[in-house]
């Protein structure tokens, strides 16, 4: 005879899945004092650059339960998003989370449902669902909950599927049966630290986020990319996939099945002169509903010329 408890928990993972995410874990609500002591860290060296909204909302970061009043359960949640399709390997490259629609949209329906759906299922229970932008760690809490551990390039691996994984995070004030973290399968390895063109990956699991090729290309917003970065970006003209893409672990990424996430098809076929003959508008429309709006037409033309 299951408890309410474990009958609560087996929905959940249920209905995970049946709403498209591909793997689910559940961890107690604490504050995360070893978490806390490394971010203060990050921030002090200013590895965030002039991403200043990391310094925002500190405690509410570490501690989930300042989120959520008298939160007992972090649920977290992966959405594949490895593509079945490949750009041209003559475009300039954009990441592979970037190919179809904007995730954040996508992700946060499905959390909606899910909390509704626990709401007429269980009764009076209260959360909320974050999607990568709001002060959550959601890697500590992926890795707390057994889905994976945090590799040396900084992002969570899953030992089955590798880790081209969007990150969801519902936090609630449900009591739930916790999962228990998976040990660091990493290794020896040391291609991901090898292969950054921009050394971003300044030792195991650390990031130097203003040196990322991401940053430079999406966060940012300064129109001027430093010149010793120059002949750095490998054609990278929105985001970076370099440290996933030589990880070992990766060689088990599937296709997703999201349908949202089918890619953009000018962004697979358009060639170097296509994206510069791009005007504002024309961008505007084709991507109203990709991640890449967030660059703007200024940003991706900026970036173009610093990779030609």
């Amino acid at each position: 005879m299951l408890t309410a408890i474990e009958k609560n928990t087996r929905f959940i993972k249920q209905q995970a899945v049946a709403l498209g995410f591909d793997h689910c874990g559940i961890a107690r609500a604490v504050q995360l004092d070893a978490d806390a002591r490394r971010l203060e860290e990050w921030l002090h060296k200013g590895m965030h650059g002039s991403m200043h909204y990391m310094e925002n909302y500190f405690d509410k970061r570490i501690d989930p339960r300042k989120l959520v009043d008298d939160a007992q359960s972090v649920i977290t949640l992966l959405l594949n998003y490895y593509p079945a399709e490949q750009q041209h390997p003559q475009a300039p490259k954009v990441a592979k989370y970037a190919y179809g629609k904007d995730y954040h949209e996508v992700i946060k329906a499905k959390l909606n449902t899910l909390l509704l759906q626990m709401q007429e299922q269980i009764g009076e229970v209260s959360g909320r669902g974050f999607v990568d932008s709001a002060p959550v760690l959601e890697r500590s809490w992926a890795q707390r909950s057994g889905l994976g551990w945090i590799g040396k390039n900084g992002n969570l691996i899953h030992k089955q599927a590798g880790s081209f994984f969007f990150i969801a995070t519902l936090i609630t004030n449900l009591p739930l049966e916790y999962d228990s973290p998976v040990g660091d399968y990493c290794g020896s390895c040391t291609r991901c630290l090898d292969a950054c063109p921009t050394q971003a990956l300044v030792k195991p699991g650390v990031v130097d986020g203003s040196r990322c090729i991401s940053y430079y290309t999406i966060e940012l917003k300064d129109m001027l990319i430093p010149n010793e970065m120059q002949g750095r970006f490998q054609d990278w003209m929105f985001g970076c996939d370099i440290c996933q893409d030589v990880c070992p672990w990766n060689r088990f990424s599937k296709p997703n099945k999201t349908v949202e996430f089918v890619p953009i098809p000018e962004i697979l076929n358009f060639s170097t002169r296509d994206w510069e003959a791009l005007s504002e508008e024309a961008f505007r429309e084709i991507f109203r509903y990709s991640p890449l709006k967030r660059a703007k037409h200024k940003g991706i033309q900026r970036n173009l010329k610093f990779i030609s």
